[in-house]
């Protein structure tokens, strides 16, 4: 049976451009201009942020799913969500 995983997510900056995120060892920047659905969040919404497995990201409050790697090289991912998000 294996395991269950304690790596955390970890928001650690919050700008008007986009937002930093702690993975492990890596962090990463995750702008507003290539994930526009956080533009709008709450901060709250943005740092509630789930690490189910390595390269899988669940932000709950959002229903937000992403893989790790589209958030490494945005430009691999070119589809962007056209729905509004909920206020």
């Amino acid at each position: 049976m294996p395991g269950s995983i304690t790596s955390v997510a970890e928001v650690t900056h919050v700008s008007r451009h986009g937002f930093w995120l702690l993975l492990g060892s890596e962090e990463l920047h995750v702008p507003f201009t290539d994930f526009p659905w956080f533009r709008a969040a709450t901060i709250e919404q943005v740092t509630t942020v789930e690490w189910p497995s390595a390269e899988h990201l669940y932000w709950p409050m959002l229903d937000v799913d992403l893989a790790v790697a589209s958030i490494r090289s945005p430009a691999d991912f070119p589809l962007v969500s056209r729905v509004t998000p909920r206020v």
